[in-house]
């Protein structure tokens, strides 16, 4: 398992711009709640399914098997 940036760097540059804005909450997601703070409680449990491979909801990270 490996977990990498988006190769696309201005979605990288995009979506940090936003995390910075939103005082590190996803900037796709309007409620700021904990499960909503980067790394989101989403993407942390697909982490943890051996069978995911993608990217996170704002596709700002990207896990292989």
């Amino acid at each position: 398992m490996e977990i990498k940036l988006n190769p696309d760097k201005e979605v990288v540059k995009m979506i940090k711009d936003g995390l910075k804005a939103k005082n590190g909450y996803c900037p796709c997601r309007l409620e700021m709640t904990e499960d909503n703070k980067c790394m989101c409680k989403e993407f942390r449990e697909q982490i943890k399914d051996p069978d995911f491979e993608g990217f996170c909801h704002c596709m700002l990270y990207y896990k292989s098997k």
